[in-house]
């Protein structure tokens, strides 16, 4: 018998080096770069204040920033004094919210992000030839509102598969989904497959509406997933991608995974024996947060960054047309002075 080699004895967990995976894609999309640019653009052109109805982005840190430069935010937009201009928020409003600012005699921007203005405007071409629609979302949130308000005699909400039994129809082959542009995409597609299970004639939109931001997002969260132990977004908790982020990095067998708006947020106690932190943001969260994230794992023992890269993203949008070669300042006041 020839001489005996010893197996070497795995390394202990923690013996070994301690690293970030840090997602790419992650952060700001260019429908809220382009919202957050337009508060900013709006107070430089036509000064203090601008009131913006609702939060621009669910994001803690951006709304406490816009208003020490001088933006008020406001629940309503019959709230804003007459004469002033009041911007709508990236998540979109109702035919309804245009109507109250004419009335109170306000100048409008519109920063909804192209994305939910695409679904906005699918409701309503579906509504005029008079199919029912079922739109996938959660109750209460802000897009949710704004997109039923288009139609809504035409459309009811779905949330979630367990949803789809109390749904009831006009004409079974006149039905089309529509979706909430934040949601996971997984939990989409289950409540469209028991919806047409339900309705095998449902029509699907023309495109996908979940955004193309939120799916690279959660794609890039499930390759983190897989290879860490514990994975932190970062996010506000009103902000619903970055929540469904958390969920799907949970989904995709993370022990552990949580949200927090800032590094202060986080608890020492969840690094205990983890080696690979995996860390991403939601698509309203500027990335000096998650630098700030970094400089404290970093702090921890966790220097060595490693960028897991999913996807390019390289789209834009143009701001809102009303600040193009306008005086809304001007305009507003005439509102007021015409009375």
């Amino acid at each position: 018998m020839g001489p005996m080699t010893a197996t070497p004895a795995p390394t202990p967990a923690t013996n070994r080096p301690k690293r970030v995976l840090l997602a790419a894609p992650r952060g700001y999309c260019a429908g809220v770069d382009r919202a957050v640019i337009a508060v900013e653009k709006a107070l430089e052109q036509y000064g203090a204040p601008i009131y913006v109805r609702h939060e621009i982005v669910h994001n803690k840190y951006v709304v406490q920033t816009l208003e020490r430069k001088g933006a008020i935010f406001v629940d309503q937009a019959t709230e804003v004094p007459p004469g002033n201009i009041v911007m709508f928020s990236a998540h979109g409003v109702a035919p309804t919210v245009h109507e109250e600012a004419r009335q109170g005699r306000l100048k409008t921007i519109d920063a909804t992000c192209p994305l939910v203005t695409k679904v906005h405007k699918e409701a309503v071409r579906f509504a005029k030839e008079d199919f029912d629609i079922l739109l996938i979302g959660h109750e209460g949130h802000e897009e949710v509102i704004g997109t039923s308000g288009e139609a809504p005699d035409h459309i009811q909400l779905v949330d979630g598969p367990e949803d789809v039994a109390k749904v009831e129809v006009r004409d079974p082959s006149r039905v089309v989904w529509l979706s909430q542009t934040t949601l996971s995409v997984d939990e989409t597609m289950e409540t469209v497959d028991a919806l047409k299970e339900k309705f095998p004639q449902l029509i699907s939109p023309p495109s996908d509406d979940i955004c193309y931001a939120t799916q690279n997002r959660q794609l890039a969260i499930k390759e983190l997933a897989g290879q860490a132990e514990l994975v932190i977004v970062v996010g506000s908790k009103n902000s619903s991608n970055s929540q469904r982020m958390v969920d799907v990095a949970k989904q995709a067998g993370a022990p552990a995974a949580y949200l927090v708006d800032f590094a202060s947020e986080i608890d020492e106690a969840w690094l205990e024996g983890v080696t690979s932190v995996g860390l991403s943001s939601g698509a309203s969260v500027p990335d000096v947060l998650v630098q700030e994230v970094l400089e404290w794992l970093s702090e921890r023992g966790y220097a060595d960054v490693e960028l897991v890269k999913t996807a390019d993203e390289s789209l834009t949008f143009s701001l809102p047309k009303e600040l193009r070669n306008r005086d809304l300042r001007a305009e507003a006041a005439a509102l007021v002075e015409s009375e």
